[in-house]
């Protein structure tokens, strides 16, 4: 009796399972997907401090080239949207200095460049960001990069001293860009 009324439960639920509405899967729906996080990265750090600028004297002071292999992989350079590189640039020493960052080819042809005139201290953070992609500048300068060289140049004396306790110039930059994943 009990295995009759288990059976006579049971027909009837399979039955209702196999009637029951369920919306066909459309899985198509990954052709449509578009994926585009955003990368951030550090590109580089520059500081001197004062004494340095000192012993250098009026004239160059720093120059520096840095290997930049962010785009040299296809899957990165043939998905990248847009992005911006933001400097800061923070001067706490005596002296007027002029900052170049010039973007390089494997031949050393200068692709782009970014140059400023710091003012001595005290002046408040620097900031500015260069949009690349998107009404910015092209792309290709980044995609054709392999060195980022960067330049300082003391344009005052090499005998004042700031009365800042450790006076120097840093330079950051950052950078954030945008991919087509999918």
């Amino acid at each position: 009796m009990k295995r009759g009324f288990v059976i006579f439960l049971f027909v009837p639920m399979v039955f209702m399972i196999l009637q029951s509405c369920a919306d066909e899967q459309n899985f198509d729906q990954f052709d449509d997907l578009s994926v585009e996080p955003t990368l951030a990265s550090s590109i580089f750090y520059f500081e001197s401090d004062e004494a340095t600028i000192n012993l250098a004297g009026p004239g160059a002071f720093y120059t520096q080239s840095f290997t930049f292999e962010a785009f040299n992989e296809s899957f990165v350079a043939e998905r990248v949207l847009d992005g911006v590189i933001v400097y800061e640039v923070e001067n706490t020493t005596s002296k007027e200095l002029a900052i170049l960052i010039e973007f390089l080819d494997a031949g050393g042809t200068v692709l782009d460049s970014e140059s400023f005139v710091v003012q001595p201290e005290p002046t408040p953070l620097l900031e500015r960001q260069i949009a690349y992609g998107n009404g910015g500048r092209s792309l290709d300068i980044l995609r054709n990069t392999t060195n980022i060289r960067v330049s300082g140049d003391n344009l005052g004396d090499g005998t004042s001293v700031s009365s800042a306790s450790e006076p120097k110039i840093i330079l950051r930059s950052s950078a954030e860009f945008r991919l087509r994943l999918r």
